[in-house]
């Protein structure tokens, strides 16, 4: 993934300790690569406790409001316009800056206008909108204050123990970017009120097999506007080559729900699937990818996921 030439966003937060250095700032290299990692260790815990993963993940599950519980400790913030110094940070703001130019493109196409979100980036806890953000929750948007939550240290951490991307580090740096695509895709959702009309369907349904469906299909179709974002990326900076693309599926196919449950129980129960299984995920990436188009990803219509 070639990133530099991407622009930097302004709107990331850094409440690593030391700030915009601190946190151990280097991108991980050689077989590195899961951002989103942190819901492969919430889909274990879940499964191997029996706790509702919709508490536990982060995504649209934070728009019900997550863990309540008091974070004693909060790393310090980063002072206002100031952008991360480190190579992490920076990398971080440039996927942020791409998803805002593609996003403020298609809305502005659509006759909409688009609002950025904000992005924390935090070590072990912080807090957010929704209450408590700690690293084991993985990366997550809250609709409540409009930002992504995100602890970098899944980037290498879950790749070594999951193997979520193998590969160059370019390759598997594009992973990291479909990991905070897909969370802005949480928010691109709620610009559109999808979250908003999804959490009163399952409320309204009192069924657990019913929400999680509708939760599945919520997941899926940011994993959809990830890859809308990756088109339209690569039409102004040709950014990406088929090793990325490689990459960025491998790691779809490691976080889906049939896949961490036979890691962790050895059997897989459909019904209880919140975020798709991995041809589902690697599925509807690359129908966002290969068509650029929101109207491509429409998961709630689709009568096969």
């Amino acid at each position: 993934m070639r990133w530099e030439d991407l622009r930097r966003s302004d709107n990331v937060e850094d409440r690593r300790d030391g700030g915009g250095g601190g946190g151990g700032g280097s991108l991980p290299g050689g077989a590195a690569g899961l951002g989103i990692g942190g819901m492969i260790v919430v889909g274990l815990i879940s499964y191997l406790t029996g706790i509702n993963p919709a508490i536990l993940l982060g995504g649209y599950d934070a728009a019900t409001g997550g863990s309540q519980r008091r974070v004693e400790q909060q790393a310090p913030q980063s002072r206002p316009g100031e952008r991360p110094a480190d190579q992490m940070g920076d990398f971080v703001a440039a996927v942020l800056g791409s998803t805002e130019d593609a996003w403020q493109k298609i809305f502005q196409e659509a006759g909409r206008r688009y609002q950025a979100p904000g992005l924390v980036m935090f070590q072990r806890a912080t807090r957010s909108g929704c209450g408590a953000a700690q690293s084991a929750m993985g990366p997550f948007y809250c609709p409540n204050d409009n930002k992504v939550y995100l602890d970098t240290s899944f980037f290498g951490e879950i790749t070594t123990r999951f193997r979520g991307c193998s590969g160059d580090e370019n390759a598997c740096r594009f992973a990291y970017a479909y990991v905070v695509a897909h969370e802005v895709g949480h928010h691109v959702q709620n610009q559109m009120g999808v979250l908003q009309r999804v959490q009163q369907a399952q409320r309204a349904s009192g069924d657990e097999a019913q929400s999680n469906a509708l939760q599945v299909r919520v997941e899926l179709q940011a994993d959809c506007f990830a890859g809308v974002w990756a088109y339209h990326t690569q039409q102004r900076y040709r950014f990406i080559d088929e090793n990325d693309v490689r990459a960025a599926l491998q790691t779809a196919a490691a976080i889906g729900d049939d896949m961490l449950q036979r890691r962790s129980q050895g059997y897989v129960v459909p019904d209880s699937f919140t975020h798709g299984s991995s041809a589902q995920r690697q599925r509807w990436f690359t129908t966002g990818l290969r068509s650029g188009q929101i109207s491509s990803c429409n998961t709630f219509q689709a009568r096969e996921l």
